[in-house]
Parts: structure tokens; C-alpha cells; sequence
């Protein structure tokens, strides 16, 4: 049995994309907290993406097979999926990591920590960025409250939520607000892809997953078309992650605007930095824009059959962070049959034509950002301590118990002869 002088092992779990980008950063700053404690290189280990492979992770698999979404994109896969959720249970029951962190993902996640704890019970489950149990199936906290052992939570209303079942919680902070200062760098990037600074320059985000640019890219490139017959100068920026940019390039190839697919966070971030107005697809990538002060239309659609069965489970009249933030309609949305080409450049032309339209979306942006605590810390930086703090007990734990067994096994074996 190890000392407490070997380095603690992290367990992380993603189960997309947008996972993956919050654990590399996570990464990151577990791997600081350590250093600045004088602690011994942590081992972190687990299921990841490219972000989370370029900070070390060798991960166990690659997330094509779970980064799906939608019956008829999952069905297909089920069996992959269950193999893959297998794989990184029976792995964790193996090593034995001082703590499991399961982020976000939680239809692929939680399959994990469920078959985590029926095959051992002991080991510590953690769950960040937990699904979002206030807006849509509520009994999940409860149910959570099983087969993890805490939650960080990213808004501040969330914790209560848990708690109640008897789940510990702890309020981190939204992650995302750390990006704010990596949105620059906009003149640069359009003199590198030689666009004029006068040009009217439109971000163009279908999403990052396959059924994304399914359903929603070819309703974003008519209603560039029609923006474009009253728009000479309009261009487009489509940032894109490496798993779906064969089907961004392949639809790029006949876009009705002078077009520029870029990839990589660096070049995403100079995008919005650079860009007018953007139309995004709902995710992450909403917050990101805001963090830019990147005034934005935001849309979704997924299948009929997917959309049907889901609107009988969602509670909430928003589907954009900063609309739920501030309870209205900053950002104009469209959700499924809202989701026309008509609708978005509708509510895009304002945007694109006038500055005082930007202005105050940009106000509400910064309004809902300081809301969520940028400027205000590290939400990373918490909830990494609160893993560390879980990790290390867990480790001290396991050298008691092993002490007292020792312990235990010597006194057992003393036997006293008396006269």
C-alpha cells in the first residue's frame, strides 16, 4: 500500500465535446493546485476528447461513440455506448482512484457512476456540472443521490436543489467565465484571413455534434442566402472542433457567402473577437459569445420524435444562459418549428443593420455575465480545490484502514505465555 507521499489519482469521465473542453481545463488547474501545495504530480486518468489528450490524458477511448444526441442518433449506438460505459466502470473498479469526477454528459456519465458504485460502493463519485434537475426531471437529484457522493454545481440556485435529497453540493462558479480573456484578437484575425475591417463579418455556429449540423446547418445557410442578397459584403466565420469539420468543410464548399472554416479554441475565441453578429446553435458556445460581447440570434432543432418527447420534460421558457439569467428575452431565440430561415434573419437584420440594436444586446450580455461571477474568481480554481479536498481524504482514509488491518493482522498473530 502506497504512502501518502505517492501522487493521488484523479478519475475524469466526459462524454463530448463541450466536456472535454471544461476537463482540460480542469486539468489544468488540478495540476497547479498540486504543484502550488508541494504535492507529488497527481495521475489523471479517465475517458476524454483532444482537449483533454493534449493536457496528458491517455484516454481510454474516443467520445465518437458517445457524443451523440437525439433516439434516432442513439439508438444505433446503444450497444457501443453500454460496451463504452463497461470499459470506464470496470476500469475505476480496477485502479481504484482516490476520487471519480463525472462532468456534464449525464445520459453517458451517470451510466458510469451507477455501475461505479454497484461494483464498489466505496469509491467517491463526484459530478460536475450535474444536469440541470430545476429546469427538466426534477426526481433525478433524488435518484443522484444514490449513486454519487457530491455535486458542483455551477449557478448559485442549483445546490438546493441537491440538497434537499441529502446530496452534498457545492456552488463553484460557471466555468466558461474564465474564457473572457481569451476573446481578442479580432483586428488580427481578420488581416490574417484578409477581411476588410469594414466588412460585415457574421459567426456562423451550427453546433458540435453530428445531429447538430444535421438539423440545423442547412436552415443557418439559407438564411445567410437570403442576408446575403441585400448584403454584398457580408462574411462568414464557421469555427469547428476536428470530429465534425469533414461536414462543415463538405457543406462550406457551396456556402452563398465568401466563407472561413476555422479550427482550434484560439482561432474560435479571434472569431468572436472579430465578428459583428453571430447565429449560433443553443450550447456553450451561447455563453462564449456573451463573454465576447458578441451580439447573437441563437437557434435549435433536433428530430420530431426527440423534440416530442422531450418538450413533455422541460420546464423552462429559455433555452439561453442569458436568458434564464435575466428572465427575458435578450438574446432572440428559436426553438424546432420556430427554427426558419425567415425567423433568424428577421431577427439578425436589426442586428447586422443597427448599432444601437448591438449596443443593448451587448449591455444585457455583460449584465448576464457579471450575474454568473465573471470578475469574480475562479470557478475552476474552486472546483478543483473541492476535488483535491475529496481526493485527499479519500487517500488518508484508505492508509488508515490499511494501518488498522495491519494493525490488526500483527496483533492477531501475538500470542503470550505466561508462567
Amino acid at each position: 500500500m502506497a504512502g501518502m507521499s505517492a501522487p493521488l489519482t484523479i478519475m475524469l469521465v466526459v462524454g463530448e465535446p463541450s466536456g472535454d473542453v471544461l476537463g482540460a481545463e480542469l486539468m489544468r488547474e488540478l495540476k497547479a493546485h498540486a504543484a502550488r501545495a508541494g504535492l507529488p504530480a497527481i495521475k489523471l486518468v479517465g475517458v476524454g476528447g483532444d482537449a483533454m489528450t493534449r493536457e496528458g490524458l491517455q484516454s481510454l477511448f474516443s467520445l465518437d461513440a458517445t457524443s451523440v444526441m437525439g433516439l434516432r442518433e442513439v439508438v444505433p449506438r446503444i450497444p457501443e455506448i453500454l460496451r463504452r460505459v463497461r470499459q470506464a466502470a470496470d476500469f475505476a473498479v480496477k485502479t481504484r482512484p482516490d476520487v471519480i469526477v463525472l462532468i456534464d454528459s449525464p445520459d453517458f456519465t451517470h451510466r458510469v457512476a451507477r455501475a461505479i458504485k454497484r461494483a464498489d460502493p466505496k469509491l467517491l463519485t463526484l459530478n460536475y456540472a450535474p444536469p440541470q434537475v430545476w429546469a427538466s426531471r426534477a426526481g433525478r437529484a433524488k435518484r443522484m443521490a444514490t449513486y454519487m457522493d457530491a455535486v458542483l454545481t455551477l449557478l448559485p440556485f442549483e445546490a438546493p436543489h441537491f440538497e434537499r435529497h441529502g446530496l452534498a453540493a457545492h456552488f463553484v462558479g460557471y466555468p466558461v467565465i474564465e474564457r473572457a480573456k481569451h476573446m481578442v484578437g479580432g483586428d488580427e484575425f481578420r488581416v490574417r484571413h484578409n477581411i476588410a475591417p469594414n466588412a460585415t463579418l457574421l459567426a456562423v455556429l451550427p453546433g458540435s455534434r453530428r445531429n447538430e449540423i444535421r438539423f440545423i446547418l442547412p436552415v443557418f445557410r439559407e438564411a445567410v442566402g437570403i442576408l446575403a442578397r441585400d448584403m454584398p459584403d457580408l462574411v462568414c466565420v464557421m469555427p469547428t472542433i476536428g470530429h465534425v469539420a469533414p461536414l462543415v468543410q463538405a457543406a462550406a464548399k457551396d456556402w452563398p457567402t465568401k466563407i472561413h472554416v476555422v479550427e482550434g479554441d484560439a482561432e474560435k475565441f479571434a472569431a468572436f473577437d472579430a465578428a459583428d453578429v453571430a447565429l449560433a446553435a443553443s450550447g456553450t458556445v451561447t455563453t462564449e459569445l456573451a463573454l465576447a460581447r458578441t451580439p447573437m440570434v441563437v437557434a435549435y432543432r433536433v428530430g420530431w420524435l426527440t423534440f416530442a418527447i422531450a418538450r413533455h420534460f422541460v420546464d423552462v421558457a429559455y433555452i439561453t444562459l442569458v436568458n434564464l439569467i435575466l428572465g427575458r428575452a435578450a438574446v432572440p431565440e428559436f426553438v424546432q418549428e420556430r427554427c426558419t430561415p425567415e425567423n433568424l434573419v428577421q431577427a439578425l437584420t436589426p442586428l447586422l443593420r443597427d448599432e444601437g440594436a448591438r449596443a443593448a444586446q451587448v449591455a444585457d450580455l455583460a449584465e448576464a455575465m457579471a450575474l454568473i461571477g465573471e470578475g469574480q474568481g475562479s470557478p475552476i480554481a474552486r472546483a478543483a480545490q473541492v476535488i483535491m479536498d475529496m481526493a485527499t481524504k479519500a487517500a488518508i482514509s484508505r492508509v488508515s484502514d490499511y494501518l488498522t488491518r495491519r494493525a490488526s493482522t500483527r496483533s492477531d498473530g501475538f500470542h503470550c505465555h505466561c508462567l
